[in-house]
């Protein structure tokens, strides 16, 4: 079993990624069959935005403060959780934006995209699902639009739902909605094409983020669940994501 150890730059983490490379060696990305990520919930997501390509099984083991996406931390054992750990297939969104010169910027999205305001005063944007204007103008702080893995984070906060995992549906949530007022989202299908028109990008400007990519001074965001695309993400056997995410609905 090759086995590559990539981890975030802390003391704690580097000090364990030493202790792993000693007990179980150390490869490439490359050349691994697993890569195995010490960090929190962003660095698994840098993680897996870095080894897209190489299509590789990333297990995570938590030394952040949430870590929905990971692993608890062991040194022992670890060839044998790799070996029985569940392999979870996550579709990430897609997003194009336009700015007023006609810059394109195209990124992906694990948990989510959000949409906010620049500047201090509200958005006012426009609402298009599947080319039919669905709202000509929500006055908010923003919008996410989340995938089912990224519904428990920024999604959740935001009074959206928690999806979980195989419904074949994206949340596409408000933030602080003005008018109309208390407007909260809703549920569309996964094969849904949203379009987020800035109405006023000369006084209202907006940013967007497909997780950690940024888009500033946007006119227009396009958003799809991806075609063909699927991350590999792995988790302890006896701790699923799906279970992970009922917990987290039901959590009192």
């Amino acid at each position: 079993m090759k086995i590559s150890f990539v981890s975030f730059p802390l003391e704690k983490n580097l000090k364990a990624q030493n202790e792993l490379i000693e007990k179980y060696g150390n490869c490439s990305p490359e050349e691994a069959d697993f890569i195995v990520a010490l960090g929190g919930d962003g660095f698994i997501l840098k993680s897996l935005h870095d080894y897209l390509k190489i299509e590789k099984p990333i297990f995570g083991m938590n030394f952040g403060s949430v870590g929905f996406l990971m692993n608890e931390y062991r040194l022992e054992g670890l060839n044998d959780r790799l070996e029985k750990a569940q392999l979870t297939k996550l579709r990430p969104l897609v997003m194009k934006t336009l700015s007023p010169t006609g810059k394109e910027v195209k990124a992906i999205a694990i948990n989510e995209i959000s949409i906010r305001r620049e500047k201090y005063q509200a958005s006012k944007l426009q609402i298009i699902i599947d080319d039919e204007v669905r709202m000509e103008e929500l006055v908010c702080d923003g919008v996410i639009i989340s995938t089912s893995a990224g519904s428990t984070g920024y999604n959740y906060s935001a009074s959206g739902p928690i999806i979980p995992l195989g419904s074949n549906v994206i949340a596409l949530t408000a933030v602080s909605a003005y008018s109309p007022r208390h407007w909260r989202g809703g549920l569309l299908k996964d094969t849904a094409k949203i379009k987020i028109v800035n109405n006023n990008p000369s006084k209202r400007p907006i940013v967007a983020h497909a997780d950690h990519i940024e888009a500033k001074d946007v006119t227009s965001v396009e958003i799809e669940m991806s075609e063909g695309l699927e991350i590999p993400l792995l988790f302890d056997n006896n701790h699923k994501i799906e279970e992970r995410v009922y917990k987290e609905m039901f959590k009192s």
